[in-house]
C-alpha cells in the first residue's frame, strides 16, 4: 500500500489526472472513513462476497471499533442465488462473525438481473417465487434474511431491477433510522475498469467536493473510499491484517486466471460470462443447476469466446451484406428485444448524422483518405482534447474494416456485432449506462404493470 491515487481538476478542463502523494492508501482511507463517520448519521456497507467489498467491510469495522465504538453500521448483502459454493460459504462465515456487531440485511428478493447469454431473455430473476423448484440453492435461513415472506423494505417493488433495489435500500435504510444523512459504502476501485474509472472521475453530484461520494436521493449518498486502491493493495491488506476472504480467488488462481479476470458476480452477466465454463471445473455440482436455471447457460459456456457469440472477427454469411444480415438477425428476435435494439440503432444513426461524435485529427484524415463522406460540426465537449465533432453524410457504411485508427464509428457491422454478442445495452456502440438506465426503467415499468395486473387477477 505505497500510494494514494488522488484525482484533481487540471487547468479548468473537464477531466482529472492522477497525482501521487506521500500518503499511502491506507492512511488516505482512514481520513475518508473519519470524514464519513463524522459527517453522516447512518452508515452501511454494501457487501457482495467479493474481495473488495469484503476488505472494505473488515476495514470499516476495525475503524468503527477503534474510533466510533457506539456507531451502528449496517451491512447490505444482495444475494443473486446463482453463485459459486465458495462464495456462499464465505458470506455465511462473514455474517456469523459480524452479526453481533452490525445491523445485517441478507436480501433474497426477486429482482431483474441482466443476462448476456440469451437472445430471448434480457433478464433472469434470482429467487423467483414462481420458479422455486428451479432455485440453485435453498433460501438462507437466518433471522436477518429478507425475502418475500419477511420483507421490511418498503421501497422494494416486485421484480425491480437489481441496481434499483440496491439504491432503494438506501432510501429505506434512511427512513428506518429516523431520517438523517445516509451513506452506502461501496468497494468500487477505479482501476477495475475504464467504466468505473470514468464513474469516479465524472461525478456530477458529489458531496463537499469529494469525487468518491455521489448523491443517489435526497440525503442518501454512495461512497467509494477504496477508489484509488490497486488490486495489489487489496491483497496486501488482507495478508497484513489476516482478514478472511473468499477462497474462490484461490481456485481462480489455480485455474490460471489473472487478477483482472477474477470476478465474483452473477455468472450470466457481461463481466462473468467469459469464465462461465469454469463452473464445470471448479463447482460441477453448481454447474448442473445453472444449466437448468437460465436459458443459454450451456451455450454460453461453450461458445462465449467464439464467433457464435460475436467475439473476435465476424464472418459475413454468403449472399448477405452487413445491413441485410442485421435485418435478418433482428427478425429472428422476440419483439421486445427487436424493438429495444431498433431504438438504440436509430438513436446511434441520428447521433452520427445530426450531432456527430468527437474524433481525433488522425481518424478524420484517414476517413477522408478512404473516401468517407463526412463534415465537421463544431467541437465535442465529451473529449479531453476538444476534438472536432464529425457528422456522416450519405448512406450508413456497411462496414469500416478499412479504417485502422478506430472502431468507434458507425456501420451496419457494428450493429450486427451487438446482436451476435447479446449486447442488449449496445455498450459496444458507445451507449452509456446513464442513458440506458432510463430506457431500462421504462421497460421495467411496463413489465411491472403486466405483472401487477396478473397478480391482481389471481387475487395475489
Amino acid at each position: 500500500m505505497r500510494r494514494a491515487s488522488r484525482k484533481t481538476a487540471s487547468n479548468g478542463i473537464d477531466y482529472m489526472i492522477r497525482r501521487y502523494t506521500e500518503q499511502n492508501v491506507f492512511e488516505a482511507l482512514q481520513d475518508r472513513l473519519r470524514f464519513v463517520f463524522e459527517e453522516f448519521d447512518n452508515v452501511f456497507v454494501s457487501f457482495s462476497g467479493g474481495k473488495d467489498s469484503g476488505l472494505l467491510l473488515n476495514l470499516v469495522l476495525d475503524f468503527r471499533n477503534k474510533h466510533f465504538p457506539n456507531k451502528i453500521v449496517g451491512v447490505f448483502h444482495q444475494d443473486f442465488e446463482a453463485q459459486y459454493s465458495a462464495t456462499t460459504e464465505y458470506v455465511e462465515r462473514t455474517f456469523d462473525r459480524i452479526e453481533g456487531e452490525t445491523e445485517p440485511y441478507w436480501v433474497c428478493l426477486p429482482m431483474a438481473t441482466r443476462t448476456a447469454l440469451s437472445s430471448y431473455e434480457m433478464f433472469w430473476y434470482p429467487w423467483d417465487d414462481e420458479k422455486e423448484d428451479a432455485w440453485v440453492r435453498p433460501m438462507p435461513e437466518r433471522p436477518y434474511v429478507v425475502n418475500l415472506e419477511k420483507n421490511p423494505i418498503g421501497t422494494y417493488r416486485y421484480r425491480m431491477h437489481q441496481e434499483d433495489l440496491a439504491k432503494q435500500f438506501g432510501r429505506w435504510y434512511r427512513m428506518a433510522h429516523g431520517g438523517g444523512k445516509t451513506v452506502c459504502l461501496l468497494g468500487i476501485r477505479a482501476d477495475e475498469s475504464l467504466h468505473r474509472y470514468s464513474g469516479i472521475l465524472n461525478k456530477r453530484h458529489g458531496y463537499e467536493g469529494k469525487c468518491w461520494i455521489t448523491s443517489q436521493f435526497k440525503d442518501v449518498w454512495a461512497a467509494s473510499p477504496l477508489y484509488d486502491w490497486s488490486v495489489s493493495d487489496v491483497w496486501h491488506a488482507n495478508a497484513l491484517f489476516g482478514y478472511d476472504y473468499n477462497s474462490l480467488y484461490d481456485l481462480y488462481h489455480m485455474a490460471g486466471l489473472s487478477p483482472d479476470q477474477m470476478r465474483v458476480a452473477s455468472p450470466f452477466g457481461d463481466s462473468a460470462k467469459d469464465s462461465l465454463n469454469l463452473y464445470r471445473v471448479i463447482d460441477p455440482g453448481m454447474w448442473a443447476k445453472l444449466v437448468g436455471r437460465v436459458r443459454g447457460a450451456n451455450f454460453g459456456a461453450i461458445y462465449c469466446r467464439t464467433k457464435a457469440m460475436g467475439y473476435r472477427s465476424l464472418e459475413l454469411p454468403e449472399g448477405h451484406t452487413w445491413k441485410s444480415f442485421t435485418f435478418f438477425l433482428l427478425e429472428t428476435l422476440p419483439r421486445h428485444l427487436r424493438e429495444s435494439y431498433v431504438r438504440k440503432f436509430k438513436t446511434s444513426i441520428e447521433f452520427w448524422y445530426e450531432t456527430g461524435g468527437g474524433l481525433s485529427e488522425e481518424v478524420i484524415s484517414e476517413l477522408l483518405e478512404r473516401g468517407y463522406r463526412i463534415r465537421r460540426n463544431g467541437v465535442s465537449n465529451y473529449t479531453l482534447r476538444k476534438n472536432s465533432r464529425i457528422v456522416f453524410e450519405g448512406d450508413l457504411p456497411d462496414h469500416t474494416d478499412d479504417v485502422k485508427s478506430t472502431k468507434d464509428i458507425p456501420s451496419w457491422k457494428r450493429m450486427c456485432y451487438c446482436i451476435l454478442k447479446n449486447d442488449h445495452n449496445c455498450r459496444f456502440m458507445g451507449f452509456g449506462l446513464t442513458r440506458e438506465q432510463q430506457r431500462r426503467v421504462d421497460a421495467l415499468k411496463r413489465e411491472y404493470r403486466a405483472v401487477i395486473g396478473k397478480r391482481g387477477e389471481n387475487g395475489a
